[in-house]
């Protein structure tokens, strides 16, 4: 079978896109035809082949290309038209659903699949952004219509889609390894390289941006430290608002360390060097690194929001935006 699947940017610094690599390599092993289109790419794929369709390479611009692609006409039926060579289309999040829709209606026996992840939007976002982020779910449940089928990556992304839309979808959680991640790693070295010895060692892992709570985060740490002077805050994660990351820098007390992008594979000795887990994220359609850190064994704190109830099996959840609840529910992980 020849399979498209379709993601905006193929990129490390995407969780989308780790699931895109996960589709990648277990559909091509079965035998299938894979080709990954996507906008730009920094990822290669280990079997599929790569079509890089292209756009523009500033940071404001691709964000405005990205919302009005549909406004590309010789792209888009250019691009759907290649689509119409495949049986089936797996399609992660708009503007790739500008593609699929038309191929659909190019070809009625292509296999559209829709595969949810969720559009968050949160109150830390401006007037317009949040307006952006609307319009951008507006035009993605448009474009999702004529799909033959949806898969959202939690109950949570269930709901949303039925609500929105009234296309009801499958679930299947993101799957995560357990040859990669398991009890027994050795996180020593990571202790070393920051200077944790053997203080407590918090530990974040994903964008540093305002709708990850990393402001509240930071604030939920400095109470902590009140209790246990010589705990440590590991973030790891890639800025992607750069006067969100200055405030946090300028904020943060000591024992914060912006660790900075860190290659999935070495991702497993940053969970064993942690003694709990931590995220102040206001939305999530699925957390990986919760999931991570629980097959590392470690506890996770977060809060009660989103998929969190779902995917949060060992550690506690508090009250969205309760950084004095989240402080004491830490520092409880610690000492126990």
């Amino acid at each position: 079978m020849k399979i498209a699947i379709l993601t905006p940017t193929f990129s490390e610094f995407s969780g989308i896109d780790r699931i895109v690599e996960q589709q990648e390599e277990h559909l091509t092993r079965q035998g299938h035809h894979v080709t990954i289109f996507t906008l730009s790419a920094s990822l290669k794929p280990k079997r599929a082949a790569l079509a890089v369709l292209g756009m523009p390479k500033q940071p404001f611009f691709q964000r405005m290309y990205r919302l009005l692609l549909f406004l590309d006409r010789n792209k888009v039926n250019r691009v759907a038209e290649q689509l119409t060579g495949f049986d089936r289309v797996i399609c992660h999040l708009y503007p790739m659903t500008i593609f699929a829709n038309l191929a659909k209606k190019k070809k009625p026996t292509i296999e559209f699949v829709y595969y949810n992840a969720g559009v968050g939007i949160v109150e830390t976002y401006g007037f317009l952004e949040k307006l952006y982020l609307k319009l951008f779910n507006w035009l993605n449940n448009r474009m999702i219509k004529n799909c033959d089928r949806a898969v959202s990556i939690s109950g949570f992304l269930r709901d949303e889609l039925k609500k929105e839309t009234g296309i009801d979808s499958s679930v299947e959680y993101v799957p995560v390894s357990q040859k990669r991640f398991h009890h027994g790693i050795d996180g020593s070295k990571v202790r070393m390289k920051f200077g944790a010895g053997r203080d407590p060692v918090l530990l974040y892992v994903g964008r540093i941006s305002p709708h990850k709570g990393l402001h509240l985060l930071i604030r939920a740490f400095s109470l902590v430290k009140e209790k246990i002077s010589d705990a440590k805050l590991i973030i790891v994660g890639k800025p992607t608002f750069r006067r969100y990351f200055l405030k946090l820098q300028h904020k943060a007390p000591s024992g914060v360390i912006f660790a900075g992008f860190v290659p999935d594979g070495d991702l497993p000795s940053y969970y064993a060097a942690c003694d709990v887990y931590v995220t102040c994220s206001l939305w999530e359609g699925f957390d990986i690194p919760i999931v991570e850190a629980k097959y590392c064994g470690k506890r996770s704190v977060a809060f009660d929001v989103g998929s969190h109830p779902e995917v949060l099996k060992d550690g506690k959840l508090v009250r969205k935006g309760d950084v004095g609840g989240f402080a004491e529910a830490v520092v409880e992980l610690i000492k126990k």
